[in-house]
């Protein structure tokens, strides 16, 4: 029997074809159900994953957000603390110059409270040396030292003894020995102890003595004596203000004073040279004298001076005298000088000072 001839395009194997086909949709299927239920498990763990990722980015966002504002407020706070800084820097440099100016302003205090009380000290100590050295109220008035006299000695003399700085020049040349010129040879030869009675001489240290009874209790004072030149009756005393409260002192001056032998020339120019050295200037002059000068401030040559002469030498001698200082004259004339008179007088009245001439029983 003759065989078929195989078709392959017979029914029968397209059967078979398409049972193989369907086994393996049917395969597929059923593998790509497998995978697709893993694929959603994986998806579903993936996607929370994802989930909480994306949770977690947005709250770091919000909180880099939050950084952000944080950061904002703390530079701003930080420009503003700048700002505060400079401005606090500056009220500390303030402070300090202040503080520095307050300390200058505490040592000049201080230094002013500490001179007040050396102040106060130095007065308490005159009272104590007024109190000491001067004798009962009762006795002695207003007076810092007694003056003992005859009489009524109280005349008008229109001296002024106020001031705060008392200077007394007196004239201590051998002029001051006699009125007269014969006087002055015969008495300038004779011993010490009977040139120092002198009356003449005599009335000048009562004088001296009568002014330091009228000077006020808180003023200070000096008396120098000058001839041909001009030294402080106390020597230790050149160029210094003694307190006229001090009434040792006073004492000592006139003792001084009437240890004083007058001699040689009168050089006035001299005298008021020797107010410059001291320091403040004084406030009132006196000046006790009977000449004009015979020298300025070297001897002159020849022996006689001329009345013109003197007259020259005068006016070169007020031309030391500090300005402002009233000068108070006391004369005592000397025959043969007929210009002193109304030269002092003049520098009295120039000064806005007092002129007296004493009668022979003053004071």
């Amino acid at each position: 029997m003759a065989r078929k001839k195989l078709n392959v395009f017979s029914l029968s194997f397209l059967d078979i074809i398409t049972c193989g086909l369907g086994a393996i949709i049917l395969l597929f299927v059923l593998v790509n159900a497998k995978s697709a239920v893993r694929l959603d498990t994986i998806t579903a763990d993936l996607r929370a994953e994802t989930n909480l990722i994306e949770n977690q980015v947005l709250d770091e966002k919000k909180n880099l957000i939050q950084i952000r504002n944080v950061l904002e407020t703390t530079t701003a706070e930080l420009v503003k603390t700048q700002g505060l800084s400079r401005r606090l820097i500056e009220i500390i440099k303030e402070k300090e110059v202040e503080l520095a100016d307050s300390d200058k302003d505490t040592l000049a205090t201080k230094s002013h409270v500490n001179k007040l009380k050396a102040d106060l000290k130095s007065l308490e100590e005159d009272v104590k040396r007024l109190r000491a050295g001067a004798k009962a109220q009762d006795e002695l008035g207003t007076k810092l030292r007694s003056f003992p006299g005859q009489g009524d000695r109280q005349y008008l003399t229109d001296l002024k003894m106020g001031g705060r700085r008392i200077m007394i020049l007196v004239d201590a040349s051998a002029s001051m020995l006699d009125d007269t010129v014969v006087g002055i040879i015969r008495r300038r030869n004779l011993r010490t102890p009977d040139q120092l009675k002198s009356p003449k001489w005599q009335q000048t240290v009562a004088t001296i003595d009568w002014l330091t009874t009228q000077l006020p209790a808180t003023s200070q004072f000096q008396i120098y004596a000058f001839n041909e030149t001009a030294a402080p009756l106390i020597p230790d005393s050149a160029g210094t203000w003694l307190n006229a409260g001090d009434v040792d002192k006073l004492n000592q001056s006139v003792d001084r004073m009437r240890k004083l032998v007058p001699q040689k020339g009168t050089s006035l120019l001299n005298a008021f040279k020797a107010i410059k050295t001291i320091n403040p200037p004084p406030d009132n002059l006196f000046l006790l004298v009977d000449s004009l000068p015979t020298m300025g401030s070297k001897k002159p040559w020849g022996k006689r001076v001329s009345g013109k002469k003197r007259l020259s030498l005068f006016h070169d001698a007020i031309r030391q005298l500090p300005a402002g200082v009233p000068v108070n004259i006391i004369l005592y004339p000397m025959e043969g000088d007929p210009f002193a008179a109304s030269a002092f007088w003049k520098l009295a009245a120039d000064t806005r000072g007092s002129f007296f001439s004493p009668s022979r029983d003053w004071p």
